[in-house]
């Protein structure tokens, strides 16, 4: 029993337990699961900087399209400026018209209005705000008050509705960040931006932040080309205010998807400086990145925050960490179960167990160097790819020897590489597609043959020939140790666009602004249309007045028989394009001439003329009627883009615009015409003249400290002489040569309108005008050319338009001299006794109704009327006859005017009954007078024809009082002492009774 014991103990003993497996077992499993974790950590971290190459990618889009975004809103305004660049003189109804043509709210995001500031230096503010006020905005003022030097209020404002109408009369200059704005601008004669602002549109009830950017207009007659001049010749802004939330929320939601924006004025982040209405912390629970950049816009910066949302992360997050995670893991239970297994099996196989723990360590180091293998590739190629697709050029990368290394997503989208092409090889495919595409491929060619050198790049431009424009650098990069040859490519056609459109408009501004004629200017719109878009023919279609027919107004690339054929073409819904056009007022395209219904007539000679398509958008004025045509032809069918509807609409709008204009100019030069001529054949005597010199020194004189100019020239006869001479007279008419006596125009000066400057007229006309007054009108004297001094009635009028600097004057005279002498003798003969030469009673009672009023105004005052009767006055008429009877009263009107004193007034108010008037005279006073006027009668007989005769008179006398009702009462008392007087015995003076008085 022993012996069978003892083999079965060594059996068991020889078994292996499992112990030891199971601590192998573990020991593998926590190596495994360690390697794993370092694994799997590593791959999460090559997510995340993919997450965040990303990140930086989208941020920099976004910081472009910002920045490219504000830059066409500055370039909008350009067209606004140009307006104003093109005219001295740009009304309000011209403004409305061209922005709304201009139709910037809907290609301007966040735009709430455009406008015009006009600079108004303190001493035009009045005639500023008066000229507004005439032109129907009687509340006109300028706001906020107070004085300033400068003043810049908003003149002109479209839309000019609803909350716009708060900022009409503001006064930019008056808040500081505003008003730098506008410094900016004129100084440096670009656009510029303000900072952090509330806009007025607002007003109390949303103060949504946002920000102006500004354009300059100069005055075109004067120079602006350095700084000096530039502040010199400001003449005024054109600006438009932005909400910055708007514009933030008009970014492409392809750039901003999963985003987090924030703008903030200045270089710092802050709540003060928020320009739009979030936060990260009110709008995101929780934000994955976060960056800030600083972006430099019309010498303003801003700062741009961007943070990732939650789903940025997921829709990049990489599958690869969980795949290392689980062939870790897995690979880790299988390693420990098989250590055990190979423990377990037997202690003889202890070898076979070494090699496979030498198997295990070589398979465990394997998979690390593959992963880290993998990881480093994966880095690098996260890292390029990163690089090359975050850029906005096209990027296509080739080793010098025509063999393409890598290109980016945004070269395949520019070039419309198809996915089908084979890029891996060599580049014979890809550069024949590119080729296929030139306008011209010699640039390309070349520069594809041309050996760099390490430091030297080269430019070239390439066309389209879809209208495109790509500008190429290419230069030599270093990849490792290898050069390589780096192509960049970057579409410009939208700034080449915009360069050879604004160069057309403004050269059809300045033939508008030069009076071309309206078929040069036609022309001028066709070919800058027909140059920036090759393949297009364009013509200018014009509607009747009747509006039945169209005319060819304009059409220089077409044939001469295509353009007979279409002219006097009716307006009809089936009769061509350009018909119907007219006659619904809306676009019409048609994509094949020869297939279309409506083309029938005209299809043999559109074909003869090798046109294909015609696309014709009618033209309206600035009331919105439709005026023409504007048609674009092409030689093979042809439906148009986005882009190509817009360059028609715009070539329309320009159209209108020069028809308009040219119309208008046409108009006025008939208008100038008509009024010269009635200028020249009035029968008034009319003088054109310039007070420019004039209103400039008065305002220099008022910046001095003069305040009322009138009465300081009265008191300075020189200066009024000196001011006299600054007036220039422009022009003058023949009834003005005749009315002065004068052969030509350059013997006339200011004495032939205020005389010898000792009248107040050259000194009332000066201080009206200074005042803005526009019509002055006074009586004066002139003098002649052979010496004369004559009357005349002169009327000056500033003509519309000219109130500010009274350069356009016109003044007119009317010869009076005769009238007045009539108007003096008819004056005499209406207050004036023939007879006696003394005042009639007529003049006697005004005399004597002044004076009342006088006394009842300062009841201290005195006053005395004495009444004369001569005595038996008809006795004398009797017994010497009439004649001797009308002597008599002259000689008692002589006695009487021997002792008068200045202010006494002398009246014969009936047959032999006279008055006296005596201001200041008391009772005491009054009857001393008439007792030496009644004493000189008695002691001077009449002589006449050899013969004597003794006149006397009775005389009353009656005080003027302030409770008088009139001066009849004082003298009726006067008449009744006078009655009293001749019954007590006649040649004796009475007053007044204290009844009488009382």
């Amino acid at each position: 029993m022993d012996n069978a014991a003892t083999p079965a103990a060594a059996t068991q003993a020889r078994q292996p337990g499992w112990s030891g497996p199971l601590a192998l077992a573990a020991l593998m499993l926590v190596l495994g699961l360690g390697l794993t974790w370092q694994l799997w950590r590593n791959a999460e971290r090559h997510s995340a900087e993919a997450i965040q190459a990303e990140f930086d990618t989208r941020t920099r889009e976004v910081v472009n399209q910002l920045a490219l975004r504000v830059a066409t809103y500055a370039q909008s305004l350009r067209g606004v400026q140009g307006l104003f660049a093109s005219s001295e003189m740009v009304s309000r109804r011209e403004f409305a018209g061209f922005v709304q043509v201009q139709d910037l709210e809907a290609q301007t995001p966040g735009l709430q209005a455009v406008g015009y500031i006009e600079a108004v230096p303190a001493a035009r503010r009045a005639a500023h705000e008066a000229r507004v006020r005439a032109e129907g905005f009687p509340s006109y003022a300028i706001s906020p008050a107070g004085e300033r030097a400068l003043y810049t209020p908003v003149l002109y404002l479209e839309p000019f509705a609803g909350p716009n109408l708060r900022v009409f009369g503001f006064d930019s200059w008056s808040e500081p960040l505003r008003r730098r704005a506008l410094e900016q601008a004129r100084d440096a004669n670009q656009p510029a931006m303000s900072g952090k602002l509330a806009l007025l549109q607002d007003g109390g009830a949303r103060q949504t932040p946002g920000f102006l950017i500004v354009l300059p207009v100069y005055d075109n007659a004067l120079p602006h080309a350095t700084l000096a001049q530039r502040r010199a010749a400001i003449r005024g802004w054109v600006f438009a205010p932005f909400r910055a939330s708007e514009l933030i929320g008009a970014l492409p939601a392809g750039v901003t998807a999963d985003l987090a924006i924030e703008l903030y004025d200045g270089d710092r982040a802050s709540e003060a400086a928020r320009m739009d209405a979030g936060a990260f912390s009110a709008r995101h629970a929780q934000v994955l990145l976060r960056s800030e950049q600083r972006i430099g816009i019309g010498a303003h910066r801003w700062t741009l925050a961007v943070g990732a949302l939650p789903a940025f992360g997921a829709r990049l997050e990489s599958e690869w960490p969980r795949i290392v995670l689980g062939i870790g893991v897995a690979g880790s239970v299988i390693l420990a179960l098989l250590a055990a297994m190979l423990a377990r099996s037997s202690a003889a196989a202890s070898a076979a167990l070494a090699r496979a723990r030498a198997m295990a360590g070589d398979l465990a180091k394997g998979q690390k160097r593959l992963l880290s293998m993998a990881d480093a590739a994966k880095r690098d190629q996260a890292m390029v790819s990163s690089i090359l697709d975050s850029t906005i050029d096209g990027i296509l990368v080739d080793n010098g020897e025509r063999r393409i290394l890598v290109s980016n997503q945004r070269f395949r989208e520019l070039w419309s590489v198809p996915e089908t092409l084979d890029m891996a090889g060599q580049d014979h495919a890809l550069i024949d597609h590119m080729v296929a595409q030139l306008v011209h491929s010699a640039p390309f060619l070349h520069s594809r043959s041309v050996q760099y050198k390490d430091s030297h790049a080269h430019r070239d431009l390439l066309r389209l020939k879809d209208g495109r424009y790509v500008e190429q650098f290419t230069r030599i990069v270093m990849l490792g140790s290898e050069p390589a040859r780096l192509w960049s490519f970057r579409d410009i056609t939208e700034r080449k666009q915009i360069e050879q459109r604004e160069r057309s408009h403004r050269h059809v501004l300045e033939l508008l602004a030069r009076g071309a004629p309206l078929h040069g200017i036609l022309d001028a719109v066709v070919l800058g249309v027909e140059a920036t878009n090759p393949g297009m023919l364009c013509s200018i279609m014009l509607l009747s007045a009747d509006g039945q027919t169209l005319s060819a107004a304009s059409a220089p690339s077409l044939p001469e028989y295509f353009r007979k054929a279409i002219d006097d073409l009716p307006v009809g819904p089936h009769e061509g394009a350009c018909g119907a056009a007219a006659a619904t007022g809306a676009r019409v395209i048609i994509e094949d001439i020869q297939t279309h219904p409506d083309c029938l007539p005209y299809r043999a000679v559109s074909a003869k003329a090798q046109l294909a398509s015609c696309w014709s958008q009618p033209i309206r004025g600035a009331s919105g009627r439709v005026i023409g045509s504007f048609a674009i032809y092409h030689r093979s069918t042809h439906y148009p883009s986005a882009a190509n509807v817009v360059l028609i609409e715009q070539a329309a709008q320009l159209a209108g615009i020069a028809l308009e204009q040219a119309q208008a100019a046409l108009a006025l030069r008939a208008g100038e015409e008509r009024f010269r001529s009635l200028y020249d054949n009035a029968p008034v005597a009319l003088w054109e003249q310039d007070w420019s010199a004039v209103i400039a020194a008065v305002r220099r004189l008022q910046g001095e400290g003069v305040t009322d100019i009138g009465a300081w020239l009265d008191e300075r006869p020189d200066e009024r002489a000196r001011l006299a001479a600054l007036v220039r007279i422009v022009d003058v008419n023949g009834a003005a040569l005749s009315h002065v006596g004068a052969a030509e125009q350059s013997a006339l000066g200011m004495a032939q309108l205020f005389g010898d400057m000792t009248e107040p007229c050259f000194a009332d006309a000066v201080a009206a005008m200074a005042g803005g007054a526009q019509v002055f009108s006074c009586d004066g004297s002139f003098l002649r050319l052979d010496g004369s001094a004559r009357q005349h009635a002169l009327t000056m009028l500033v003509m519309p338009g000219h109130a500010q600097l009274l350069d356009f004057v016109i003044v007119s005279t009317v010869d009076i001299t005769e009238r007045k002498r009539m108007d003096a003798e008819l004056l005499v003969l209406a207050t004036t006794d023939f007879l006696t030469g003394l005042p009639n009673r007529r003049e006697f009672m005004a005399r004597l109704d002044d004076e009342l009023a006088r006394v009842q105004r300062n009841v201290a005052d005195c006053a005395a009327v004495l009444m004369l009767d001569i005595d038996h006055f008809k006795e004398v008429n009797d017994r010497y006859g009439h004649a001797s009877g009308d002597a008599v009263l002259r000689h008692l009107a002589g006695l009487m005017s021997a002792g008068q004193c200045k202010i006494d007034t002398l009246g014969r108010v009936g047959g032999e009954e006279f008055a006296v008037l005596l201001p200041g005279a008391s009772a005491d006073a009054a009857a001393a007078y008439a007792e030496r006027l009644r004493q000189s009668v008695a002691d001077c007989p009449l002589s006449s024809e050899g013969q004597e005769i003794a006149v006397t008179v009775s005389i009353g006398i009656a005080g003027i009082y302030a409770r008088d009702m009139s001066a009849d009462a004082a003298l009726k008392r006067a008449d009744k002492a006078l009655y009293r007087a001749k019954q007590a015995g006649r040649n004796r003076v009475d007053s007044e009774t204290d009844t009488e008085v009382a």
